[in-house]
């Protein structure tokens, strides 16, 4: 079929969205505010206040443009607050990874060495990756290394900073010694399994939150393995995967173990405290009170 949909300006989209039902009286702006984040994106977070069937696009009673902006607006600080403790992921496994393979190895170059690795066609491939990024690196400490010393490549923990997370883990994945690669899952109190399917979750979750993509109620098809015997607490079995409460649990196991207090509860709870018509059951989020479960009912 191909595609005949023409555009629709702004003004033209409310009053579409106004004959289907959405009563857009309440946004004294609505024009500007649909121009500014756009008619497809805020698409999105109109479907929970559609009739069944959802194909026909015809709002339910009492629906409005309000509404669903304030849905959009939880969305994008539940995007914060989730990227924040990526952050402190992202920067903990670097470091990790670097520091334990650089004192096991004894190699301060392990990373660009290709005896330390399994698999040569995923090392020329890394490679090729951590080659394009040298060259385009504007980074201080990469234009001081170059002018500074003859070696080929820099030291593991310089190249460690500029290449991406999934690159960084698919790094860890061909690392040749087992005992290297336990070592680092260990210090997040992980199996290797558990650990490299887990930083595929966060990799994938901070992509969506770099592009600004919905998160509330996304659907994962990706599924998590998990802890047999857990070294820590964790979440009961009827915590559905594929959710962005799962994915929270997941980011909550790495905070509390980098940095103890971190407030990410708290702040969790603030948010949804804040948003109470957000519809926590479709976020995954356990039947009864979430915060008894095992992993969330520490205060940090």
């Amino acid at each position: 079929m191909k595609y005949n949909k023409e555009y629709s300006s702004p003004s033209e989209l409310i009053s579409i969205l106004q004959s289907r039902g959405l009563d857009c009286s309440d946004i004294d702006n609505a024009i500007d505010i649909l121009s500014s984040i756009g008619y497809y994106r805020l698409s999105g977070y109109f479907y929970p206040f559609l009739l069944t069937p959802k194909s026909e696009h015809i709002f339910k009673p009492g629906s409005t443009l309000g509404n669903a902006l304030m849905l959009y607006e939880f969305d994008r600080e539940l995007r914060q607050l989730v990227f924040n403790q990526i952050e402190r992921i992202e920067v903990a496994v670097r470091s990790a990874i670097v520091n334990i393979a650089c004192a096991e190895t004894n190699d301060v170059f392990w990373l660009t060495n290709r005896t330390h690795f399994a698999n040569a066609d995923k090392f020329e491939k890394t490679m090729s990756l951590i080659d394009k990024e040298l060259q385009t690196s504007r980074e201080d400490f990469i234009t001081h290394f170059k002018q500074t010393y003859e070696d080929q490549y820099p030291p593991s923990w310089m190249i460690a900073e500029i290449i991406p997370l999934g690159t960084l883990t698919r790094i860890y994945d061909n690392i040749a010694s087992n005992r290297i690669r336990k070592k680092i899952a260990k210090h997040f109190c992980l199996t290797i399994p558990v650990f490299m399917s887990w930083m595929t979750v966060v990799t994938l979750t901070r992509n969506s939150c770099c592009h600004h993509a919905r998160l509330w109620n996304r659907s994962l098809s990706l599924r998590t393995l998990t802890m047999t015997r857990p070294l820590t607490p964790w979440v009961s079995s009827n915590v559905r995967q594929g959710r962005i409460f799962f994915t929270l649990c997941i980011l909550k196991h790495f905070v509390d173990i980098i940095w103890r207090n971190n407030g990410f509860k708290n702040y969790l709870i603030a948010l949804l405290d804040k948003y109470p018509m957000v519809d926590i059951a479709a976020m995954g989020f356990p039947s009864g009170n979430w915060q008894d479960e095992p992993l969330w009912s520490t205060q940090s």
